[in-house]
């Protein structure tokens, strides 16, 4: 929805003209919405709360430092917090009024105060292990991190990569055999990338060279990695277990001091070095793509490829080579389930979420950065669902499962603006 105003200074002998002010309502709207929300839950459904507090624990017994329970009158917090949305709320409105763009900052702080105002309603005479719940925000997140830095990159250069959940699949299954029978989980690590590049061979070879659609590639090769892997798990790994699907996993490495700091070091700094591995390589990504000249040859190849191509750029054979890589990165996502999380290969174990990876890349708005923190936003909204349920929460277990997807509609619609995709993408390029 948007407001459009016009006053302009006529020139001398011509008819008055006028100025255009755009103004957005969408983060308005999207905010109000959320606030009455806030006030219904929190305040309507939460009467019965009265007399009740709300426990979250900062610490865990093994911290160095160990910080006291935070406890919270239930009811009393969630009426404060639907009085601060509102407040911020009805400031949005002002400031759209007043033909301003509302700040980001705004929004990130109604997020965490409705946030906060959620988990105190729905842990009303419970506690929430906080550092328990990021530690499970980020073994959730690093398949889905790996799977969007790998759309990035594809996207980027102008191919659509439906193939993640496939890449993802591949990646685990080798890396668990191959791990499995060396004993070594860095090569199995490399299995995982070699099998992430095989799936992306295939991707770039039908979209890039025979024009086939991106999308419906995409699609056949999920099904096949999914047929593949559950045939040999059933023939070969099933039978034959303690030799094929017993990989050794990374250790937990400690980073000293880093690793006290309350609430976050256990979740950021108590990890593997697959883990340790997705920090180096988002920010490695971002500066390659915003800074380097290997990241403007391939944002040129996906927003402008005929232009890339005056100037010397082999376009297609860029988009071959990025598609590849991304596939490699993806792969190191697959083998965290195997040498980081499970520790063992199971049919159709990624369970969709190369897609849901594929959807924080349009949440992203194929920046590295922010498709991390959309991946971030997955992984805690599927955690918290976990937590909420083991301390016996009201709170139904399929709104939870849906509740990062309703983030995402509202935060694409509203929040965030509109999302576009590089102007090449999904589009052959023929010389």
């Amino acid at each position: 929805m948007s407001t459009i105003t016009q006053t302009v200074q006529p020139s001398q002998g011509q008819p008055a003209l006028s100025t255009v002010v755009l103004r957005s309502w969408k983060a308005a709207i999207a905010l109000s919405i959320f606030a009455v929300l806030g006030l219904l839950i929190f305040v309507l459904l939460g009467v019965d709360t009265q007399g009740q507090v709300s426990t979250f624990r900062l610490s865990q017994s093994r911290d160095l430092i160990q910080l006291p329970d935070l406890v919270l009158p239930t009811f009393v917090t969630a009426v404060v917090s639907s009085i601060l949305l509102f407040a911020m709320a009805a400031w949005s409105i002002w400031i759209t009024t007043h033909s301003r763009k509302v700040p980001l900052l705004l929004v990130v702080v109604f997020a965490v105060v409705f946030m906060i105002g959620f988990l105190t309603w729905a842990a009303a005479g419970s506690t929430i292990p906080v550092p328990g719940l990021f530690v499970g925000t980020i073994t959730l997140s690093v398949p889905l991190i790996f799977g969007a830095l790998g759309g990035v990159i594809s996207e980027r250069s102008g191919v659509v990569n439906v193939a993640i959940e496939g890449q993802l699949l591949a990646g685990a299954f080798s890396s668990a055999v191959v791990a499995s029978i060396t004993g070594n989980p860095y090569l199995g690590l490399v299995a995982a990338a070699i099998a992430g590049v095989l799936v992306s061979f295939v991707l770039a070879a039908f979209s890039i060279k025979y024009l086939v659609d991106q999308v419906i590639v995409g699609v056949v090769l999920n099904v096949l990695v999914i047929g593949l892997t559950s045939f040999f798990f059933s023939q070969l790994l099933s039978p034959n277990a303690a030799a094929l699907n017993t990989p050794e996993r990374f250790p937990r490495i400690n980073i000293p001091l880093l690793s006290e700091i309350p609430i976050l070091g256990p979740a950021l700094f108590r990890q593997t070095f697959i883990v340790y591995f997705m920090y180096v390589a988002v920010a490695v990504i971002y500066f390659g793509l915003f800074h380097t000249k290997w990241g403007l040859r391939l944002r040129s190849v996906g927003e402008h490829p005929k232009a890339a191509d005056t100037v010397g750029i082999n376009v297609n054979g860029t988009r071959f080579w990025n598609v590849s890589l991304a596939g490699a990165i993806v792969g190191f996502g697959g083998a965290y389930f195997t040498l980081g999380s499970v520790g063992a290969f199971n049919k159709e174990m990624t369970a969709g979420l190369g897609f849901i990876a594929l959807a924080a890349v349009i949440f992203g708005r194929w920046d590295p950065l922010k498709a991390t923190l959309a991946a971030l936003l997955f992984g805690f909204a599927s955690n918290l669902q976990n937590v909420l349920s083991i301390i016996g929460s009201p709170v139904p277990s399929e709104f939870m499962l849906m509740l990062p997807y309703v983030v995402t509609i509202f935060a694409v619609a509203g929040l965030v603006g509109r999302s576009r995709p590089p102007a090449a993408d999904g589009k052959p390029y023929i010389k």
